[in-house]
């Protein structure tokens, strides 16, 4: 589901635009699924009661393969295995676990209605 809501907020210093993504219905728990900002593609993930989006973008493989990774636990961080070289992205920072001067954006997520909402800053 493309945005159907952009919402501007002043989250402290940095001012966050607010897009609709999906239903919370559609994502299914410990699974990826992917969508579209703007022209990006954004990996989501709901694990519990919480919702993580990262770029889906593997810098290792350079590949959009992110969605498609295995969600799970590593040194008390929610990660996603990429299927290609098996490097773990934290979902809350988007770190790589095995090497930290690698990372992907994590994107800050909220859910509204039942509507998952995905902040970014705009561009000037």
């Amino acid at each position: 589901m493309n945005a159907v809501l952009t919402e501007s907020e002043n989250n402290g210093s940095v001012s966050l635009v607010w897009e609709t993504i999906c239903n919370i219905d559609e994502l299914v728990p410990n699974i990826g699924a992917r969508a579209l900002l703007g022209d990006t593609q954004i990996a989501l993930f709901k694990v519990d009661d919480n919702v993580y989006a990262i770029d889906a973008y593997d810098p290792f493989s350079e590949a959009a393969v992110l969605s498609r990774g295995i969600v799970g636990d590593l040194k008390s961080e929610i990660v996603v295995a990429s299927p290609i070289y098996k490097q773990h992205f934290s979902l809350k920072t988007g770190i790589c676990i095995e090497d930290p001067s690698v990372n992907v954006k994590a994107y800050a997520v909220r859910v509204v209605d039942n509507m998952v909402q995905l902040g970014y800053e705009p561009k000037d």
